[in-house]
């Protein structure tokens, strides 16, 4: 079995989540107002992207880099929940004009945006694994994890599809 210390302090951890979400809802605003200043100044100069769904879909690239196009008709993404689960944050909308629902997988590394992992048309199921799916035993000062072969992964987060009728699936396993 594998011993872990216990968390000093869990409000930490939360404080975290919470500072993490207001990082990536200053992207989405400057994203909006296309600010691309503040935008490079949330992601890392190395940013990794990784994108599934349609190819002419990924609008999210040009508002990244700048290149998306100034006319009215530029995807404008318009975040419906925006939810952390330690260094990921994640987003989902919904376009109803175009019909196509999205979802974003941020990570957030000592206040930098380092990852993206964009979803559209994709169903997005997030589960806990590893620790997060394992039954900590305590004793004093030791907590003892079973392991999570033990236990099936938690889901912690699903996506919301508004309107569409089969879309492929994923797991995203934290």
């Amino acid at each position: 079995m594998t011993q872990v210390p216990e968390l000093a302090n869990p409000q930490a951890s939360l404080e975290e989540e919470e500072a993490n979400e207001r990082l990536v809802g200053t992207l989405y605003k400057a994203l909006s107002s296309k600010d691309f200043d503040e935008v490079q100044r949330l992601l890392a100069p190395d940013l990794e992207w990784w994108f599934h769904g349609p190819p002419n879909h990924q609008h999210l690239m040009h508002l990244l880099t700048g290149s998306a196009p100034s006319s009215s008709s530029s995807f404008v993404f318009v975040p419906q929940t925006i939810v952390a689960f330690g260094s990921t944050v994640l987003v989902e909308g919904f376009d109803k004009e175009r019909s196509v629902s999205w979802v974003h997988a941020w990570t957030v590394t000592d206040g930098i945006i380092t990852q993206v992992r964009e979803y559209f048309n994709t169903s997005v199921t997030v589960t806990r694994f590893g620790a997060g799916a394992s039954q900590p035993i305590s004793s004093p000062g030791v907590t003892t994890l079973r392991s999570a072969s033990a236990n099936k992964c938690q889901s912690v987060w699903e996506s919301k599809l508004c309107d569409i009728n089969s879309v492929p699936g994923l797991v995203l396993a934290l």
